[in-house]
């Protein structure tokens, strides 16, 4: 798992991390059961203070993308890793009504973009 955080950005560090770490995990990077690196390790291969790692996990443990454990560091939840099946799921559906509606793929796409912005 590759992780890029932009100093620059309005969005605060730590927000960065839990974003990339969602992507991760959304993307099947990450596994449920899969652990997350030390907070320490993170923080020192990324130059960050290590409390913001820990706020950026405890934003995904709030999530419940991830569970905290202590001694154990950070593991990925069931619930977690099935977030891209049940998005896929979900765009299976949304497509299916699309096309039932006659819209094209490249309507969808727009409509999609409209909604996401």
């Amino acid at each position: 798992m590759l992780i890029r955080l932009d100093p620059a950005s309005p969005e605060p560090l730590f927000a960065q991390l839990a974003g990339a770490v969602r992507g991760a995990i959304a993307r099947g990077e990450l596994a449920a059961g899969e652990r997350l690196p030390s907070a320490r390790e993170l923080a020192e291969s990324l130059g960050l203070n290590v409390h913001t790692v820990l706020h950026g996990y405890q934003r995904l443990r709030d999530e419940g993308l991830v569970e905290l454990r202590r001694g154990r560091g950070a593991v990925v939840t069931p619930a977690g890793a099935d977030g891209l099946a049940r998005l896929r799921h979900a765009l299976a559906d949304v497509t299916a009504e699309a096309r039932r509606l006659g819209l094209s793929a490249d309507e969808l796409t727009d409509l999609i973009r409209k909604e996401y912005s």
